[in-house]
């Protein structure tokens, strides 16, 4: 039997629809959560070990690229929350259908931008 579906290679051509990319970028956040917990938990471990440790994580941290790394993580961590509470919602029946996740998803990526701005107004 001869498999007539359409074969599309090249990935530029795809257009997403705006659920998928809400889908993608809540497990990208995942993710970033995941790993950057680790590295903020081994500052917390230094910070506690010592002064000298103290003030290394400090100094580390009083950097513009730390303050950019903590602004990923927590701009993660946020888009992370609004999304899973998005999912916790669809759990107990709330915008199931196919115009509900799409509003949600729209609805999410709104939100999750204005509290990340407003997360780097307040850090800088």
């Amino acid at each position: 039997m001869s498999d007539k579906r359409p074969v599309n290679l090249d990935i530029t051509t795809i257009r997403m629809p705006i659920t998928a990319i809400s889908s993608i970028l809540h497990r990208i956040s995942g993710i970033l959560v995941f790993i950057l917990m680790a590295l903020l938990l081994w500052g917390l471990e230094q910070s506690l070990s010592s002064e000298a440790g103290f003030r290394s994580v400090v100094q580390v941290f009083a950097s513009g690229w730390m303050k950019f790394g903590v602004w990923v993580f927590l701009s993660a961590l946020l888009y992370h929350l609004v999304a899973g509470v998005r999912h916790l919602l669809m759990d107990i029946g709330i915008g199931e259908t196919k115009q509900g996740g799409r509003a949600g998803a729209v609805l999410v990526l709104v939100v999750s931008i204005v509290l990340i701005i407003a997360l780097g107004y307040w850090l800088w």
